[in-house]
């Protein structure tokens, strides 16, 4: 099989990819996806995501042990199926603020550069929000439908500590608060698939293929000529193969293929097609610790899978299960040196724990505490050709500093008068640590990821970047990296929204040739 453009994954970047290239009659496309199709319940019911961890829509990663998390091998969820983890994620849509994309230094990816990609993905439904967000893109961007008692409370709260509430959480500045912009249609989640993926499988010009997990790239003479995949079949590429398999598989995959820092490809016992030292460094994520207090009123999510709330979902696509689990946000600097918000807090009127595969035991609610720009760096390497991921949590001291001050906040929150009516003691395991000790152990002990790894395939116009500014990875012809892996450093929001914008940006910098 010969196509045009080969993508490989089928997740945030992959589908806008899909969708845009193949509106061009004249170039056909393969989408390749390792998972399949997106048609569980669980995908659609905004609040059921949970129930997709450690399935077979989920790779079911596991870092390394991280030596300043108490020597911990941490979980981490990916999507894999098609929407990848658009159709496992909390919906939130949060590009983060002016300075994420500023501080890149890298000409066309300015604030400014960028702000036009996200307004065309967007399809702002519901209030009126000025000119902040696009009108007429095929993503879905709305208010939740039926938001929690409690999450009022939680805003109330953020007010009564001196916050600024945001009437739009998605300008060039986010510090403040403000109840969470979801990707769902009417209740309903609208993944990277819904908006880019479903309209455009009619075409004849585009084929989706799925449970076809890509072994390696295949380059011949320096040029990325097609792809492997599963059982040896290949899948060739006239003009280019894009990857948007992730910040773990993309440069995974480049390393299975023998692009990468060539004494590590050597001992994984991989030839060496391309030095190219920093492919799967410069790894980060969002760290993210929290708070757990009992509710003393049943009003919280607890029993929102109860068969009225099912019911209610199902026949009106509202009530509970319309919930995103993390309702509202504030975006906080710990200290005024910080030159934009350090800390996120994420209000969920649930116990939140061990990523909602451990059912709540009572009513309770969890403010997360989120480390938006850490310092500490990890890695993506190679085991044999089997993945390793080692996030290097804390590994720079001061995530810890700030992650402290945080679940202070957090604390804070949860003693104003506002919370008053509802927020009772720590809930188990929550001990509410007191002492800057105290409070770094808990972090080392319970902190977890945010489903956020960015990095691995950094951009830049250095020489050292695995990609340029176009995308293109260096010294491989006819090969780019179009998903978060690009990004140097993490934005201050979500990373659904950037892995849109990035695809939307790639469509335009590959139709340039």
């Amino acid at each position: 099989m010969e196509y045009d453009y080969v993508i490989v994954g089928a997740g945030s970047a992959g589908c806008v990819l899909a969708g845009r290239l193949s509106a061009d009659p004249g170039v056909s496309v393969a989408l390749v996806e390792a998972g399949g199709r997106d048609d569980r319940l669980e995908i659609r019911m905004p609040l059921g995501f949970a129930k997709l961890f450690k399935t077979p829509y989920d790779w079911d990663y596991t870092t390394a042990k991280q030596s300043e998390m108490a020597g911990r091998e941490l979980y981490w969820p990916r999507g894999r199926v098609i929407g990848g983890s658009s159709s496992l994620n909390a919906q939130m849509w949060v590009r983060g603020c002016a300075l994420d994309y500023d501080q890149w230094k890298i000409p066309g990816w300015t604030y400014e550069d960028v702000l036009p990609y996200f307004r065309r993905a967007e399809r702002r439904v519901g209030s009126n929000h000025g000119d902040v967000y696009g009108s007429s893109g095929p993503l879905y961007i709305s208010e939740l439908r039926s938001p929690n008692v409690t999450t009022a409370a939680f805003l109330k709260a953020c007010e009564e500590l001196g916050l600024e509430r945001l009437d739009e959480l998605n300008g060039p500045s986010n510090e403040g608060y403000s109840p969470t912009p979801v990707t769902q249609d009417r209740g309903r989640r609208w993944s990277a698939a819904d908006a880019y993926l479903r309209p455009a499988m009619k075409r004849p010009n585009l084929t989706v293929i799925t449970e076809a997990p890509v072994d390696r790239i295949l380059i011949e003479d320096g040029r990325a000529v097609g792809i492997e995949h599963s059982g040896g079949a290949q899948i060739r590429a006239r003009r280019e193969v894009i990857l948007s398999a992730g910040a773990v598989g993309s440069p995974h995959l480049l390393m299975r293929s023998g692009v990468g820092a060539g004494d590590e490809l050597r001992e994984a016992g991989v030839p060496v097609v391309r030095d190219l030292p920093e492919v799967g460094k410069n790894l980060q994520d969002h760290l993210s610790t929290g708070a757990f207090v009992a509710c003393t009123r049943p009003v919280t999510l607890t029993r929102a899978e109860s068969p009225v709330n099912l019911l209610r979902y199902l026949v009106f696509r509202s009530g509970m299960l319309t919930s995103n689990v993390g309702e509202a946000v504030a975006f906080i600097r710990t200290t005024p040196e910080e030159p934009a918000p350090d800390i996120e807090l994420v209000f969920a009127p649930v116990p939140f724990k061990d990523h909602g595969l451990t059912p709540p035991t009572g009513h309770g609610m969890t403010v997360g505490v989120v480390l938006l720009q850490p310092e500490s760096r990890g890695r993506i390497g190679l085991n044999g050709r089997d993945v390793v991921i080692d996030p290097a949590y804390l590994s720079a001291g001061v995530d810890v500093q700030r992650l402290t001050a945080g679940l202070k906040t957090a604390k804070q929150v949860f003693a104003t008068s506002a919370m008053k009516p509802y927020a009772g003691g720590p809930m188990p395991p929550y001990t509410m640590p007191e002492s800057d000790e105290e409070i770094a152990q808990w972090i080392r002990d319970r902190g977890e990821t945010l489903y956020h790894p960015v990095g691995t395939c950094r951009m830049g116009v250095d020489e050292a970047s695995v990609v340029d500014p176009s995308l293109r990875v260096r010294g491989v012809a006819g090969l780019r990296v179009a998903d978060v892996s690009i990004m140097p450093t993490l934005n201050r929001g979500h990373t659904h929204a950037p892995a849109v914008m990035i695809g939307e940006k790639a469509a335009d910098l590959i139709a340039e040739g």
